[in-house]
């Protein structure tokens, strides 16, 4: 069963100005799949996962592109950069658009490749794994925004969740195979899944030189998701130097395994903690790496309150990612530890986000919002708890309890 996706929209506007269109995003997320239902099977699809049509397209890309005309679908292109030149003098030849679409899971070289070769030629859109939205059927909504025009859309179209519920979504994780499946099939799938990236995507990768240490930090950094990043402790607790660390890092940010939440920074002031925030894109991933293998001990471990921030701030960066945006999402925190969860801002505006466990949220969960306008001298938007509520109420007058549910 096709789940319908957000991104739908943008490829379809981009399909109809730009002669590529390029999905960038991990392995099995739905990239070919949504590109296969926006075509309705009005395009060729060829994957460079097959070595022999990987083998013709790297060797003689010429031919490969004389072989398989557009409109086309290359699925899996980062295994042959070698087509984009030549992808490059078709276009410019044709002047259509729509003529090539193209998916990549492993971009740690790809986008370099893409953006060089095909700049001011391509569309290049992020797709993770299914949004709450995308689950609840409502895939046409806006990137998340606490205002009062968001929060009125989303009390009319959100359906109703609890803290059992919410735990479930976070253990299961946002993979589109998962969505129907079993919780029987859960580990199975991630333990796939896990060798399935090392061997394909980190193996090809010089900067990884031994598989077991790469797997041994992904369950450390795992375990750290939702806080500040430490390299040297990392480094210390994997066995190797700090540099490593910071290159094997970049690596699961550019397979879009990870996001480093950047700390919001003027210049105005010094007293910013400037270490990035570690999240995984994929919770379920997290609970797989991490030992949590059922939703009842997560809801009751030591980690339950970073992954729910982790969740919720992967919710929102999908929300935009999926809209064909790229959000502008910070966290605060200061030397006197001083700390606001998430800081989104738009048109100069900074809307100030605390997420917390508990359903009955108080003034004093965002006593540290004044930061905006006292400290930073930022115009500040409406601001959110985002918590366990099962609807939308006023804290304040500029800020609202928002349900998880609502995100």
């Amino acid at each position: 069963m096709y789940i319908k996706r957000t991104l739908e929209r943008e490829i379809m506007k981009l399909n109809n100005f730009f002669p590529v269109v390029f999905i960038g995003g991990p392995r099995q997320v739905g990239k070919t799949t949504i590109f296969e239902n926006c075509s309705k099977n009005s395009r060729l699809i060829v994957s460079l996962d097959n070595p022999s049509i990987r083998s013709l397209a790297k060797n003689d890309p010429k031919s490969f592109l004389e072989r398989y005309p557009a409109p086309l679908l290359i699925d899996e292109v980062q295994y042959a950069p070698e087509l984009f030149p030549y992808i490059k003098d078709i276009v410019d030849k044709e002047k259509k658009s729509g003529m090539y679409w193209l998916t990549g899971s492993q971009q740690f070289h790809l986008m370099k490749n893409v953006s060089e070769s095909l700049a001011g030629r391509v569309g290049i859109l992020t797709l993770q794994g299914l949004s709450q939205d995308e689950k609840n059927n409502n895939a046409d909504i806006l990137p998340f925004l606490p205002t009062k025009d968001y929060l009125d859309i989303k009390a009319s179209v959100s359906i109703p969740t609890n803290l059992k519920k919410i735990y479930h979504l976070i253990w299961k994780g946002s993979y589109p195979k998962l969505y129907n499946a079993d919780d029987s099939l859960w580990s199975v799938y991630y333990d796939s899944y896990v060798q399935t990236y090392l061997e394909r995507d980190i193996r090809s990768l010089s900067a990884v030189n031994n598989e077991m240490s790469f797997l041994k930090f992904m369950r450390i950094l795992a375990a750290r998701t939702g806080q500040e990043l430490e390299y040297s402790s990392i480094a210390d607790d994997v066995g190797v130097s700090a540099p490593t660390i910071k290159a094997w890092i970049s690596i699961l940010v550019a397979s879009g395994i990870v996001f480093l939440l950047q700390p919001y920074y003027k210049n105005i002031t010094k007293r910013i903690i400037k270490a990035p925030k570690i999240h995984f894109m994929d919770t379920g991933l997290v609970c797989f790496l991490t030992g949590w293998n059922t939703p009842e001990t997560l809801e009751l471990g030591a980690m339950n309150g970073h992954i729910l921030e982790t969740y919720v701030v992967s919710e929102i960066i999908k929300s935009y990612w999926h809209n064909g945006k790229q959000p502008n999402i910070y966290y605060y925190r200061d030397k006197d530890k001083r700390e606001i969860d998430v800081l989104l801002e738009e048109n100069g505006i900074l809307y100030p986000i605390e997420i917390k466990k508990k359903s009955n949220p108080n003034k004093s969960d965002i006593k540290n919002f004044d930061i905006i306008e006292k400290v930073l001298k930022q115009k500040r938007g409406s601001g959110a708890v985002i918590c366990m509520a099962q609807t939308h109420l006023p804290l304040t007058q500029n800020d609202n309890i928002i349900p998880i549910g609502y995100i």
